[in-house]
């Protein structure tokens, strides 16, 4: 395995598991009714790789599910990482 595969590896490890966990969080706050993550926090986490952890969370946690939004920055996202990627290893 490269060296590129295995930083990517660790990188979308590391922020999906970060997002996902930040999903558990938030929930919990809510229903505690304290002061919440921002979405545009949880927005940025996913823009930045981290949309299968988001996802993931939303369905585990039953949060931000009424959110179409959340849906739509998250799949586009998880998109556009994917052919981020893709282009990586083909120029690389």
């Amino acid at each position: 395995m490269s060296t590129l595969t295995r930083i990517l590896l660790l990188y979308y490890l590391i922020i999906n598991v970060v997002l996902f966990s930040a999903m558990r969080i938030d929930k919990h706050k809510a229903e505690k009714g304290k002061m919440r993550i921002p979405e545009a926090t949880l927005f940025i986490m996913s823009l930045l790789g981290g949309a299968i952890g988001g996802l993931a969370g939303m369905k585990l946690f039953s949060h931000k599910t009424k959110k179409p939004s959340f849906y739509a920055i998250y799949i586009l996202s998880l998109i556009l990482h994917i052919a981020f990627v893709m282009f990586l290893f083909r120029v690389f």
